[in-house]
């Protein structure tokens, strides 16, 4: 199969890029270096507003992996022992803030999805296909008509059409509800614990430090002198075949099957089992984000068809970890077989949403390719 040209090598270099290529990074390293600082600002005066704290938080993880993963591509234009240490501490501040949002949304989404399939909430229409899918409406995407758990069955249950509650929680997804909020609640408890120690420490006013130097000067290596194009060119097209090369690896005509049941597969096996089958996909979500990020400093604008991608590879992780969540919870001891069934639909659900952003990620790409191919 072609692989799709995604560097819009047709567009060429856009006019405003610098001549040199250390221009050029430190055009873009500083002006996210100041997006993170105007973040960790608003982070410490948000104060007692939650969603204030969290939008900051959101802000400054963004921040933190785009100059995380620039470091990374562009290394060899770099000083290589500041950026490693820059973008090591990144790293850990990036997975640290993480931590709390993801439990927040994971258990926002299981719970939902118990609401869903117990029809204790009005049914969502069924899906249109993947090119429908939209920033605001990420659940979109899927194989035309498509519909996860109980949507099918409640689609037509209004009589004029507009889909509406059918009842109550099980006993069982009610139970299954409770020990999820639980678990997640404390982990989310947790990972805020370990989110306001880690803003406090030395370690991560050294990163601060570190990136507020940075909004001013950038340490380059002797190679940043040299044209943009010449010198940014290289580091770019090496990872975009490390994302081309990962995801040929995929078993993208499996998943232009809707329904193919490929996500099910292992799931009565081991919890590392269901990782193995999943780590392709996550590796390929890293390295286009790498890929995007790349293209960022040679195209300020954002190319939709990068994001695109980006957004049901999210997509896929989300679902992904939110029913190894379920799995988790129905390896709980001495839980009623009412909660244990609960879970294990809540599981297969998950599950069929990981199946469903497969399916949406390979109509992107054959499209891509269908627009690229000689």
């Amino acid at each position: 199969m072609h692989s799709p040209d995604i560097s819009r090598r047709d567009s060429a270099i856009v006019p405003g890029l610098p001549a040199t290529a250390g221009e050029a990074l430190a055009r873009y390293l500083h002006a996210q270096a100041g997006d993170f600082l105007r973040s960790l600002r608003l982070h410490s005066e948000s104060g007692a507003d939650t969603a204030g704290v969290a939008e900051a938080a959101r802000a400054l993880r963004q921040a933190s992996r785009r100059i995380s993963g620039t470091l990374h591509t562009f290394r060899p234009l770099l000083d290589p022992a500041w950026a490693d240490d820059l973008r090591t501490e990144l790293a850990w501040l990036s997975a640290t803030l993480a931590q709390e949002h993801a439990c927040t949304s994971r258990l926002g989404r299981l719970l939902e999805a118990l609401a869903r399939l117990s029809g204790a909430t009005p049914l969502p229409p069924a899906r249109g296909e993947v090119g429908a899918l939209k920033d605001a409406a990420p659940e979109s995407g899927e194989p035309s008509g498509a519909v996860s758990g109980a949507a099918s069955t409640g689609a037509s249950a209004a009589a004029d059409g507009a889909p509406r509650a059918t009842g109550a929680l099980t006993v069982g997804a009610a139970r299954a509800g409770a020990l999820l909020e639980r678990q997640l609640t404390l982990a989310r408890t947790r990972a805020h614990s370990a989110a306001l120690q880690a803003l406090g420490s030395s370690r991560f006013h050294a990163v601060a430090d570190a990136v507020a130097v940075l909004a001013s000067e950038l340490p380059l290596g002797p190679v940043a002198a040299a044209p943009a194009v010449e010198a940014l060119t290289p580091p770019a097209e090496f990872a975009e075949r490390r994302l081309l090369e990962a995801v040929a690896a995929l078993p993208l005509a499996r998943a232009a099957h809707p329904y193919n049941a490929e996500a099910l597969v292992h799931g009565l096996a081991a919890a590392s089992a269901g990782e193995a089958q999943d780590s392709p996909w996550h590796q390929v979500r890293l390295l286009l984000r790498l890929h995007r990020y790349a293209q960022e400093v040679l195209h300020p604008e954002a190319d939709p068809v990068l994001c695109h991608a980006g957004l049901i590879l999210d997509r896929h992780r989300d679902a992904a970890e939110a029913a190894a969540a379920a799995a988790t919870a129905a390896r709980t001891p001495r839980i009623a077989p009412a909660t244990a069934y609960a879970l294990g639909v809540l599981h297969a659900d998950q599950r069929h949403e990981v199946e469903a952003a497969r399916f949406a990620f390979q109509q992107v790409w054959q499209r891509t390719t269908a627009v690229t191919a000689p």
